[in-house]
């Protein structure tokens, strides 16, 4: 296989499995840092602080005072290892000592649930200063739906099957009239009723229960079930990336606009992208239109299908009137205000997906997915405000499952101390022992799941 066809997966895969270890590496080690400082706050022994775990040895590990402070091998995580506590070290010897004062188990009731709650507590803040950021370096642009003169573009079946079509219009979701084009995929993942104008009419489509289990599945896939439709008209190639790209390497050029596809007429990319699916492994003949001039380029199509065309960005399409870009700037101290309403609404919609997600009837549940799913949402190529903006939803679901009432998460441990603080009666250390043990192994399988899932679509069913 030529060398640049392999660039496009491998540049690809490299990106955003860079951009994934780095982003869950900071929210690990944040996540570890608040469960460490409100140990220390209530003068807590932490023994070890880990990005990653170690079982028979570490990458890297030096102590400093009473901490062993190290990386591991094993990228499942992180740990803070407190003197005293259950934990997934299981250190059962330490426990049959008598209780110390510098011990978590010595600790009255309410310093242990804030310890317990500093992981979450450092996630939380995390994605409220990250948004806010975000919203100070680069503003906040969004679509106007009303705006959008093309309409969508179904990436896959499923949303055509349940009767949307390319070019429709979307004007309201479960009732609620869709304001920014920006809200729509997210929304439609947990829609019952959508209503669109197609050819000038009104139509209502009703969505079925599942409808969430096979839109998560693509999402795990890594196609985005649900775009703007875009023009046939050539995006910036000026990136290195692109360098040893097909379509580059051919010499197509910026604001080139293809007329067609091996002498097949063509307005919108998603008709180049259904020609170029017949063409795998073979040549193409490209018709643009440059500076009022007709140019026909041969372009080698790549073993899926592509030839590594950008898109037009949305400020190119706002100047080509195709739709309405929304821009608004943010001051320091406006932006820590607006972070947190963003957050609140990420965590609003990401909270209705868990709930669909765990009903068996929406089937949610089967596209469940693991690393190779966090990594197909990063773009290629490397792009740091979508990095931040991953970054900082994720940090939110870091969160949000890790105060599930799972014993080995930090909902486990929650749960047992508000249990003891209204009871006034501590749980039995062998009990939380074996509650220990059973969450690892929960954990472990939901873990096995998710990635076996990924690979092997377990979830897929017949």
């Amino acid at each position: 296989m030529d060398i640049s066809l392999l660039a496009i997966n491998w540049a690809s895969f490299g990106s955003k499995a860079a951009q994934l270890l780095l982003s869950l590496s900071i929210l690990v080690i944040l996540h570890e840092f608040g469960h460490y400082i409100t140990a220390k706050w209530f003068k807590c022994r932490v023994e070890k602080f880990y990005l990653f775990f170690d079982p028979w040895f570490s990458l890297f590990k030096k102590k400093i005072g009473e901490t062993v402070y190290g990386i591991g091998w094993l990228p499942l995580g992180g740990y803070v290892k407190i003197a005293g506590m259950v934990d997934e070290s299981m250190d059962k010897e330490a426990l049959k000592l008598p209780p110390q004062s510098w011990e978590f188990r010595s600790k009255p009731a309410w310093q242990r649930l804030i310890i317990m709650l500093g992981g979450v507590t450092m996630n939380i803040l995390t994605a409220f200063i990250l948004y806010a950021m975000i919203l100070f370096v680069w503003g906040e642009k969004k679509i106007d739906n009303s705006s959008v003169v093309n309409g969508i573009y179904c990436a896959d079946s499923v949303l055509l099957k349940f009767g949307l079509k390319q070019g429709d219009k979307i004007i309201s979701i479960n009732d609620k009239p869709a304001k920014y084009f920006d809200d729509i995929p997210a929304d439609i993942i947990t829609s019952d009723r959508i209503k669109v104008l197609r050819n000038g009419k009104e139509e209502l489509l009703v969505m079925p229960p599942d409808l969430i289990g096979q839109l998560v599945e693509l999402k795990k896939k890594g196609v985005g079930f649900l775009e703007l439709r875009r023009p046939a008209i050539v995006g910036d190639l000026t990136d290195k990336f692109f360098d040893t790209l097909p379509a580059k390497v051919a010499g197509l050029q910026h604001f080139d606009k293809i007329i067609s596809v091996d002498s097949t007429p063509v307005q919108f990319f998603d008709e180049i992208s259904s020609i170029l699916q017949h063409k795998k492994n073979s040549m193409a003949q490209i018709e643009v239109e440059r500076n009022n001039e007709r140019k026909y380029l041969n372009v080698k199509v790549s073993n899926d299908g592509k030839i590594g065309l950008p898109y037009l960005d949305l400020n190119e399409m706002d100047s080509l009137k195709l739709i309405s870009v929304q821009e608004r700037k943010y001051g320091f101290f406006a932006a820590f205000p607006a972070g947190i309403s963003k957050a609140g609404e990420k965590l609003s919609g990401y909270y209705n997906q868990f709930r669909k997600i765990v009903n068996p009837k929406t089937g949610g549940y089967k596209a469940v997915g693991g690393f190779k799913t966090m990594g197909s949402i990063f773009p290629t190529p490397w792009d740091w405000e979508s990095f931040w903006s991953i970054t900082a939803f994720l940090s939110i679901i870091l969160a949000f499952m890790n105060l599930l009432p799972i014993p080995a998460l930090d909902g486990g441990h929650v749960l047992f101390t508000l249990i003891e603080m209204i009871s006034g009666r501590k749980p039995n250390e062998k009990f939380l022992e074996y509650a220990q043990i059973a969450g690892m192994i929960i954990l472990l399988a939901l873990m096995l799941y998710a990635n076996g899932n990924d690979l092997f679509g377990w979830g897929k069913g017949k």
